[in-house]
């Protein structure tokens, strides 16, 4: 059993309550001191008892398990919950979940990004359970005149074998309020878990298949106008007239407002202000160069050749190392821009009233979208309410504010409460892109088929640093060299699902395939021997855990019967991010001539697996998008205008293109490690390289069916 050391009280307060001998426990995500704050009770059920800001426990005996962190389809909904639940022995079919509106003061970090979530939260939510656990359980002691440690819990009810008594928690809840809050916390052992590592459906399935208003298109307030945007066609450009008249003309249409660098057409139905909107006439100048692809391959070609790049990382003797190799290998990668897509495009309510600003929508980053609110209007962010909605997908293009950031200026404008949709095309031509990155490799070999030396330049449009220098195959390498350079771009770019690693796997992966090739070994063991010897000699700092990538490595080979397939094609990647290890193998075979990807393996290192179902749907949908982007997904730019603006030109891997999808998860009782994207990078590599098997030829570009070695052999 573990125990969490409380030195002071500071995690929990105990408030005494005016209404019903109500207890309540604000609970304090960061560890600070715990402040009396108390959960809304409207959302909970009638006559509950308020726990801490994760739970209310009711006399009907309905736990509700408050989630603060938002919802874009990675499960956390449940997961949160389900944590909480363990706990605290609730029984799983009296629990209600509702997602928490956005309370810095109760919660600390109500993000979804980074796949963090539950990293973050672990112990606090087990704590909030395990308190609210250990109350009731003191309750029930007082009451029968017991020792609590003759009490057992199980399934939302308390137990007194010897005299056979029990009681529900709904019961108990009164009396727990008057309990006195423990200086330390036991939690369960790992090993006693009952509901944690089980598959549970996720707690809006019900209301997703039958429709119920969960999204944030779904979101309706009577009298409210809607607002589409008109933003500049072309990345580079700046507004500078518009002539609004026969827009205004049109019916429904309430207003057309200008902001910043766009055009608000706000009236009384989104496809009345559609009509509209194409009617506005508008006249646009130069303010930056207008790129094209053509012009980023040219730059690419000239940062890589000579631009000024940053050291990352270097070790020992680069220059020497290469010298004297007896064998050198260089390769190029590189990926296109790419749009998020999201089901869902995006959408946000706005209302700026004379006292505050109330908020509604799907947004990865609440507290940012307050933010930005405050700042426009004047108003103290704890002025500023944001109320958290279930959201399509998101895979980073939400943790961008800009849509909330339209929606107050015309709700500020208008003086009304204001909902901006986007289109389709709105969405997919309005920016935050996956950065464009080309990358070029070298490696240097001795005359045994030794790795000693590793050059890496990554350049970017708009990425920042496109490497992560601390990954493998550094710390392997005695000399090795990893830069950057960064192109600065009018088109907008930020976080895409696995930011930068998406694409640095798929092309660090390829490129280790091909170095072991030119070694003579075969690709696992070339990379067990690295691993091995970063193990026993590191060179450098070593920033990822070797053992656990070796395990998921050998799991990787073992479930696949690497090389044991006749007539199968196989490829391999393995990769470390956002503190967990995923390896796969893609298996192709060939059908009537051509190279088909029938089946991807993979083994997963996420530490402890809270719910078996999402996890696994985690996995192969990061897995089906690494693989599907890899091949298809392209957006490409002519005078700083996308050339796609819609699926009908944007392509999207098919559901008869999908693979079988066989996932194994490593059980090694670590706290959990995250998931929502960790499958995703190496995806795309498994895949290239079990094509580059079955073919021999290499896909070193993205999309693959760009590229004249894929199009000629699929």
């Amino acid at each position: 059993m573990q125990t969490l050391e409380q030195t002071s009280r500071r995690n929990f307060l105990k408030i005494a309550a005016t209404a019903g001998g109500g207890l309540f426990l604000g609970f304090s995500w960061s560890g600070a001191s715990a402040l009396p704050k108390v959960v809304n009770p409207d959302s909970a059920a009638a006559g509950a008892i308020n726990f801490n800001s994760f739970l209310t426990i009711g006399t009907d005996n309905i736990i509700t398990i408050f989630s603060p962190n938002p919802e874009i389809g990675q499960g956390i909904k449940t997961a949160f919950p389900m944590i909480v639940a363990e706990e605290l022995d609730a029984d799983w079919k009296q629990v209600k979940t509702v997602q928490a509106n956005l309370d810095t003061s109760k919660y600390e970090r109500q993000v979804t990004g980074g796949s963090g979530a539950v990293p973050h939260s672990w112990e606090r939510l087990r704590k909030a359970g395990a308190t609210a656990r250990y109350l009731l359980v003191e309750a029930a002691a007082k009451r029968w005149n017991v020792s609590s440690s003759e009490i057992t819990t199980e399934k939302g009810k308390v137990f007194h074998k010897a005299s056979g008594k029990s009681a529900t928690y709904g019961e108990l809840a009164e009396d727990a309020s008057k309990m006195t809050i423990p200086k330390e916390i036991k939690l369960k052992d790992e090993k006693s878990f009952t509901l944690i590592g089980q598959s549970v459906r996720n707690v809006d399935n019900q209301n997703i298949i039958t429709g119920k208003p969960l999204f944030g298109l779904d979101f309706y307030r009577e009298g409210m106008l809607f607002a589409l945007i008109q933003r500049p066609k072309a990345f580079g450009l700046k507004l500078k007239s518009v002539d609004s008249a026969e827009a205004k003309k049109m019916p429904g249409i309430v207003d057309v407002v200008t902001f910043e660098n766009s055009v608000a057409v706000v009236g009384k139905s989104t496809w009345q202000v559609k009509k509209a909107r194409e009617l506005l006439k508008i006249e646009y100048e130069k303010e930056f160069d207008l790129e094209s692809s053509a012009d980023h391959n040219r730059i690419f070609k000239q940062l890589l050749d000579g631009g000024e790049a940053t050291v990352r990382r270097k070790n020992g003797d680069v220059d020497t190392a290469f010298k004297n190799a007896a064998k050198i290998v260089t390769a190029e990668y590189q990926c296109p821009f790419l749009p998020h897509s999201p089901l869902e495009p995006m959408n946000f309510f706005a209302h700026v009233r004379e006292d505050g600003v109330e908020l509604v929508g799907p947004t990865q980053t609440p507290d940012r979208a307050r933010t930005e609110a405050a700042k426009i209007t004047g108003f103290p962010p704890e002025k500023v309410t944001v109320e958290i909605t279930r959201q399509g997908g998101g895979f980073g293009r939400r943790l961008s504010a800009d849509y909330a950031i339209e929606a107050t200026h015309v709700s500020k404008l208008m003086k009304a409460p204001v909902k901006v949709v986007w289109t389709r095309e709105d969405d997919m031509t309005g920016g935050t892109y996956r950065p464009a990155v080309r990358y070029r490799f070298e490696a240097a070999l001795d005359k045994t088929g030794q790795l000693i030396g590793y050059k890496l330049r990554g350049v970017g449009m708009n990425a920042g640093n496109p490497t992560r220098e601390d990954n493998f195959p550094s710390g392997a390498v005695d000399n090795l060299l990893i830069d950057s350079v960064d192109h600065k771009s009018p088109i907008t770019t930020g976080p895409w699902r696995a930011p930068i690693t998406n694409f640095l796997a798929y092309a660090e992966q390829s490129f280790l395939d091909e170095v072991a090739e030119a070694a003579g070994k075969d690709p696992i063991q070339f990379r067990l021997e690295l691993l091995e010897k970063a193990k026993k000699a590191p060179a450098g700092e070593i920033k990822y855990d070797i053992d656990r990538m070796i395990a998921v490595i050998k799991l990787a080979a073992e479930k696949s019967s690497w090389g044991k397939k006749k007539g199968v094609h196989q490829g391999f990647s393995v990769y470390f991010s956002h503190r967990s290890y995923v390896a796969q193998v893609g298996e192709v075979v060939v059908e009537k001539g051509k190279p088909v990807l029938k089946n991807m393996v993979a083994a997963v290192d996420c530490g402890i697996v809270i719910n078996k179902s999402g996890s696994l749907q985690q996995v192969r949908g990061g897995i089906v998008d690494g693989i599907g982007h890899a091949m298809y997904g392209n957006l490409t730019f002519k005078d700083g205008a996308p050339d796609q603006n819609n699926f009908n030109a944007f392509r999207l891997i098919r559901m008869n293109e999908i693979p079988e999808v066989e996932v194994h998860f490593v059980d090694n009782g670590i706290s959990p490690t995250g998931l929502g994207e960790p499958a995703l990078p190496p995806a795309g590599a498994a895949a290239a390289n079990a094509f580059y098997k079955a073919t021999k030829k290499r896909l070193r570009n993205q999309p693959f069916m760009e590229e004249e070695a894929f199009k000629n052999i699929s």
